[in-house]
């Protein structure tokens, strides 16, 4: 793909527009547009036009200088979620019509997706979480794989840590992999490399940012927390009705909310197995769970971590200040070299 680095930054939703996927490229890794759970067409294309727009301006800017010999930013791809793709008509179309350098979509079973896109000459890419996992994407003839620990932020499945779960793919099917999950700092790239991986794919080391979409609610917590402040949970998913498959949770900062529902997903989503209080106690409790959901719901809109998911790895205490990418990758690399 042209990499001068081997870093490709998560396609985290909300996080990783078309500016952050473009600065990713000019420094030589691979940049990736995310849409995660609120993906849509205009999302995408709103994204799409920004990385345009961001690759336009430094090649302008090489030229009117007259410096030929600086490089140009480099491929990106696109990242989408299995059950978002499939609940919203024509955002896989646009999604291969941009023809990224590299289609990831996971969460999800089907890989039709996958077949149509290698049929268009795109680069494909899944995360994995198990043997088992890697077996089935490699048969589905998918090309990059993304072995993503339970350190990782955001969604995925919580079976194995990074190095392990890297090392038993890479003795199991053949091709390349990617490791992902709570990798932030240089030694932590050498070590990914130095095992085998092919690359690495960065969440949390880069959410935070000068280029991510990050809200500054959302930045300032990221930067105040540490690798013990995350936690593994469903309750946002479950909160704000959003039909992510129970094998996926999310691993994001604990805050207020996580310390009241994370507990009680069953009262929180209505379906409890316990037996069901009669008169006026049922009413309370759905009550109480529809005034979560509300709460939660404006949280999230006003941009208030202190109720909102912050989604975050364990390497989130490796995040102390806002960068430049450029900036971020540069240490990871120039630490890799001497390691």
């Amino acid at each position: 793909m042209g990499l001068r680095v081997p870093i490709v930054n998560a396609p985290m939703g909300g996080v990783a527009g078309g500016r952050l996927a473009v600065a990713v490229a000019a420094a030589g890794g691979l940049g990736m547009i995310g849409m995660g759970s609120a993906g849509s067409v205009e999302a995408l294309e709103r994204e799409l036009a920004v990385a345009a727009l961001e690759r336009e301006l430094p090649a302008l800017e090489r030229e009117l200088m007259g410096d030929a010999t600086a490089p140009a930013a480099g491929p990106i791809g696109i990242g989408l979620v299995d059950w978002v793709a499939a609940a919203r008509p024509g955002l896989l179309d646009l999604a291969l019509a941009a023809k990224p350098a590299l289609l990831s979509v996971s969460f999800g079973t089907d890989p039709s997706w996958a077949t149509r896109a290698s049929a268009a000459g795109i680069r494909t890419a899944t995360q994995v979480y198990t043997v088992e996992d890697a077996r089935r994407a490699r048969d589905a003839g998918i090309d990059v794989l993304v072995a993503r620990g339970l350190e990782g932020g955001g969604h995925g499945a919580p079976e194995l840590a990074t190095l392990p779960l890297l090392e038993a793919v890479l003795d199991a099917v053949p091709g390349p992999v990617l490791a992902a999950g709570g990798i932030g700092s240089a030694r932590g790239v050498a070590a990914m490399l130095a095992a085998g991986a092919a690359g690495v794919w960065l969440g949390t080391a880069l959410a935070a940012a000068e280029e991510s979409l990050l809200a500054p609610g959302g930045r300032r917590a990221l930067l105040a927390a540490q690798g013990t402040d995350t936690i593994v949970t469903r309750a946002f998913d479950v909160g704000m009705e959003l039909p992510w498959p129970q094998r996926f949770p999310a691993r994001v900062l604990r805050n207020d909310f996580t310390a009241r529902w994370h507990d009680r997903i069953d009262e929180l989503s209505g379906a409890t197995s316990e037996p069901e209080p009669a008169g006026a106690a049922a009413t309370a409790r759905a009550d109480q769970a529809a005034a979560a959901r509300a709460q939660l719901a404006a949280a999230d809109a006003a941009d208030d971590p202190r109720i909102a998911p912050v989604d975050a790895g364990q390497g989130v205490g490796l995040v102390t200040a806002v960068r430049p990418v450029a900036e971020i990758l540069g240490e990871l690399c120039s630490g890799v070299a001497r390691a």
